[in-house]
């Protein structure tokens, strides 16, 4: 077969640069795997003038969105520019000229991905966006076709870099928060402005694309339950480890007959459990399937080339639908009603970290609070404060509802000084 796909790519930065580093440089296996030429015709840069490390021909670059959206010879829009608005437009309007669509954008796919997703469908074109999460571990494909079987039923994952490398150093090396921080900008894992990544926004888009394609419903980001690791306080991860856990910046999805429950927050995980096991920036992704039973994936979660090289699989993929002539036959109708879960039926067991006056009847009025609030205590622990006539007290808690814990830590803030809270997974993997 003598034939060339071309493809325009809108953005020649961190990923796209490996976007087309890799194409270069895997140009003779891409033709042997298709039978046919891929070739990256045009090029969307915001300087004509800078100088790029790259081997692609100057004349393929271009300022104009216009030239390669209304260009017919090309096939296949790859969107690796960031941001939302101008991304979102340039992707609907590259599925309404019938063009398929390769994006790394999880803000557009977080916010837009059931309207563009049918969209394509209507124009029976492609749009693949497996870089969107967890950069170069293959979810979104595993998701749609490796457990196309199953029916998943909670899935939980480090799939934030920056973060995660941030808590390995101060739980391995004993930094600061801060210093971790300092050191993550330094190796360019955090950006100048890290909010997205420590806040849990960043993760929260991704568990709402992971959350709409694992149980065909429509998820939500605003329904996303986030709390960023500033809370974390000097001590924790000490005691963390002492109790067997370690705290790990956490996305969570759960779904059954009664709704989907989302959040991305730090926890306490057991020691035990695999995603403990996961360091620096690397990312993981654990499912449950009904039939399946336990499962994870787990590789690099950011950075040019494994990030390039998911969009590259992508790309290799909207090509095979172009040859084969089934562009647009994937149906992406969604199968059930979307329903979010009330806190009175999120359950976890907890950890609260207390600094109380260091006198008779306490512990008697703490106590209470849980036994009046309906929860019971698995584990009460006293250690020495650093304030005289203080002391700490760390509580365990069994199986609450995320209710009953907001309500005991608006009651214990009134009889104590709320040190820390986490919620604890890995007791009984999912």
């Amino acid at each position: 077969m003598n034939r060339e796909i071309s493809i325009g790519l809108l953005g020649l930065g961190t990923v796209g640069s490996g976007v087309a580093k890799i194409i270069e440089n895997h140009r003779e296996s891409m033709q042997h795997k298709l039978g046919a030429k891929v070739s990256i015709s045009k090029v969307l840069v915001k300087n004509l003038d800078k100088q790029r490390d790259t081997d692609l021909d100057p004349s393929v670059f271009t300022t104009s969105m216009e030239e390669i959206l209304d260009d017919p010879s090309i096939q296949i829009i790859v969107e690796v520019m960031g941001g939302i608005e101008e991304a979102h437009d340039a992707i609907e309007r590259a599925l309404k000229a019938g063009k398929q669509v390769v994006t790394a954008n999880k803000d557009v796919m977080a916010m837009y991905g059931q309207p563009l997703l049918k969209l394509a469908d209507e124009k029976q074109c492609d749009l693949f966006y497996e870089a969107s999460v967890a950069g170069g571990i293959p979810i979104i494909r595993t998701l749609e076709d490796g457990l196309a079987s199953d029916r998943i039923s909670a899935l939980m994952g480090i799939v934030n870099g920056t973060t995660n490398y941030i808590l390995t150093k101060m739980d391995q090396e004993g930094m600061t928060y801060d210093e971790a921080l300092a050191k993550a900008t330094e190796l360019g894992y955090a950006e100048a402005d890290p909010s997205a990544d420590v806040d849990g926004l960043d993760a929260a888009r991704k568990i709402t694309i992971l959350s709409s394609l694992a149980y065909s419903s429509a998820a939500r980001l605003e329904d996303v339950f986030v709390r960023g690791m500033k809370e974390i306080r000097n001590g924790d991860m000490e005691i963390a480890s002492r109790l067997g856990y370690t705290i790990k910046m956490l996305g969570t999805s759960k779904a059954d007959e009664e709704g989907i429950e989302m959040s991305v927050e730090p926890v306490f995980m057991k020691q035990s459990h695999p995603l403990a096991g996961v360091h620096n920036e690397y990312n993981a992704v654990y499912i449950h399937g009904d039939a399946v039973g336990e499962t994870m994936l787990y590789g690099p979660g950011a950075g040019s080339l494994p990030t390039a090289t998911s969009v590259v699989s992508d790309i290799i993929e909207a090509c095979r639908s172009l040859l084969l002539g089934v562009s647009g036959k994937r149906p992406h109708d969604l199968q059930y009603d979307y329903r979010v879960k009330s806190p009175e039926l999120r359950y976890s067991q907890y950890f609260h970290r207390l600094l109380v006056e260091d006198e008779v009847g306490v512990l008697t009025k703490l106590t209470a609070i849980y036994s009046g609030s309906g929860a019971s205590l698995r584990s009460v622990i006293q250690e020495p404060a650093e304030q005289a006539g203080k002391a700490e007290l760390i509580l365990l808690t069994h199986s609450i509802s995320r209710k009953q814990h907001l309500d005991i830590m608006e009651q214990l803030e009134q009889h104590a000084e709320v040190l820390s809270h986490y919620r604890i997974e890995g007791e009984d993997t999912l």
